[in-house]
């Protein structure tokens, strides 16, 4: 069984990220499992939280995309690899908790989970900001994702 915490912002979660170009294309599911940002949780009636997530990606940002790198040394803290990583700051999914695409980071182990682990705080405070006003200018594209 998968250990599933309560969805809080600044954590790193394995999920199937569905990218607005494949939602708009009508992909239904991320074609790959990936590290994702808890940036904001909206409690809602009787355990159906909603979830905003942005992707980490190993792809620089180009063509208009705004994205964040992310220190090797908070890479480290989270155990993912040491290949250069960004967070997307453009587009996000939201979907409810716990949805069908949460993921286990490594099912092998003897207690497999979602969670990669936190953003340090000042860090995720930067992205925090630097999403919202994006969104608050309308260059942030939304995918409601489906049950």
């Amino acid at each position: 069984m998968v250990d599933i915490p309560a969805p809080k912002p600044a954590q790193v979660i394995c999920y199937a990220y569905l990218w607005a170009d494949e939602h708009e294309a009508r992909q239904e599911e991320g074609r790959k499992d990936r590290p994702v940002a808890v940036i904001l949780t909206v409690a809602g009636e009787a355990g159906s939280d909603r979830v905003a997530v942005l992707p980490i990606t190993h792809t620089p940002p180009s063509g208009g995309v705004e994205a964040v790198e992310i220190p090797a040394v908070i890479k480290r803290h989270l155990g993912l690899d040491a290949q250069t990583s960004w967070i997307v700051l453009s587009e996000s999914n939201i979907f409810t908790w716990p949805g069908p695409d949460l993921r286990s980071v490594d099912a092998r182990s003897q207690r497999p989970t979602i969670l990669y682990g936190y953003l340090p705080a000042g860090f995720f405070r930067s992205v925090r900001e630097r999403f919202v006003a994006g969104a608050r200018s309308k260059r942030v594209r939304v995918v409601s994702c489906s049950e």
